[in-house]
């Protein structure tokens, strides 16, 4: 791997942003001051990837939604019902999602890890970080392979022509105490903004939701209530199916009497499924751009256990060919069943630091960035971004 080290450091673009909690006061500064080298063929090479892994994943989708294997890759039986309804209804856009990837960089083969299909972050990283680091030092803005924030505009374009009924008001929901999802949605609200939707923000803990009438916000100085016929919710569908099981019932109504739209669709929940994997590789068995995925301990071959929706590496663990642990990651997410996928090296540079890439996908593949950590990238890892010459 090569890398560019820069003049001027992306701290400067963040405090200028507001962005405090990505200048790692406290800990290493989460916005790397180096860039990857990337050559155009290798970011073509990322693109085409991901645009064929995107209709990979549709196939596979339609392959559970058909076969009814929803129990099999773990989707909360609550959520089946809006799950099949927003599949099977256009107007229900996906609006965006991250592929994680190994390889792509000196020859070394590109490789699913996984994709983050709902509530997928580093928008503003991507869109926007990286972009404003290359013109703080003087290169050319334009070389990256990056038009997230302009695929992210023409995805709420699509989404308006596909509902003229509605009203183009779109709610956007995070949850309290997570300033980084605060920020992702900025730059999504903006975007969304570009596209003719009028934005609001709304701590999910405060949206108003009625089964007759649809999403609301409440006006804290007269009580009022204004109605949205969007909502994004930057909170994983699984945990509405699991945690609050009442909201899933409501939103099913809400979404049957198309009283809103909700974003990302339920039916990211297939894509966002680890199972998913393991569907993929019987369809597609021995792709190129896929590791051989089970739902047992594979035979003879190092491999990454992983829960079905653990997230940021948590409860993730490395085994060797004998099955004996590597390296491991606890969480939250202990209880859940998991998939076996082919072990895989990330990239990795002359210090032995790992790098996984990330492409983002909005209509088409259209953004990379990488994460910089160890062996397993968890929440703890930097963010890098890159250079194409």
């Amino acid at each position: 791997m090569k890398l560019k080290k820069l003049n001027i450091s992306p701290t400067r673009t963040l405090q200028n942003a507001g962005w405090e909690w990505m200048l790692g006061e406290s800990t290493l500064p989460y916005i790397t001051d180096e860039m990857i080298i990337v050559s155009e063929k290798e970011a073509e090479n990322y693109y085409d990837a991901v645009m064929q892994l995107y209709e990979m994943y549709i196939e596979a989708a339609q392959h559970v939604v058909e076969n009814e294997l929803f129990k099999e890759i773990g989707i909360p039986e609550n959520l089946i019902k809006l799950v099949k309804y927003s599949w099977e209804n256009d107007n229900h856009w996906h609006i965006y999602g991250r592929f994680d990837l190994s390889g792509g960089l000196d020859g070394k083969p590109i490789k699913l890890i996984e994709f983050n299909a709902d509530t997928a972050t580093c928008i503003p990283e991507t869109a926007i970080v990286q972009w404003a680091s290359l013109k703080a030092n003087g290169l050319d803005e334009s070389s990256q392979f990056n038009t997230l924030y302009e695929s992210l505009i023409e995805q709420f374009k699509e989404l308006k022509r596909q509902n003229p009924v509605l009203t183009p008001s779109l709610l956007i929901s995070t949850m309290e105490g997570f300033p980084e999802d605060d920020t992702n949605m900025q730059v999504l609200g903006e975007a969304a903004m570009e596209a003719g939707f009028e934005i609001a923000y709304e701590k999910i803990e405060n949206v108003e939701f009625s089964p007759i009438d649809g999403i609301f916000q409440q006006n804290k100085g007269n009580g009022s209530f204004t109605k949205y016929d969007f909502w994004f919710k930057l909170v994983p569908w699984e945990y509405i199916g699991w945690d609050e099981p009442e909201l899933a019932d409501i939103l099913t109504k809400i979404v049957y009497d198309n009283k809103a739209i909700v974003l990302n669709p339920a039916y990211t929940l297939l894509f966002q499924s680890k199972g998913l994997l393991r569907i993929l590789w019987e369809l597609f068995p021995n792709h190129p751009l896929l590791l051989e995925t089970d739902s047992k301990p594979l035979a003879n071959k190092a491999s990454v256990q992983k829960v079905l929706f653990g997230r940021e590496g948590a409860n993730v663990k490395i085994l060797s060919a004998a099955g004996a642990t590597i390296d491991a990651k606890d969480g939250e997410y202990f209880e859940q069943a998991a998939v076996y996928q082919e072990y895989t090296q990330f990239l990795s540079d002359h210090t032995g630091n790992y790098y996984q890439a990330g492409v983002f996908f909005a209509g088409e593949a259209c953004g990379l960035g990488f994460r910089k950590g160890g062996k397993i990238i968890d929440n703890t890892a930097q963010f890098c971004g890159h250079i194409v010459v």
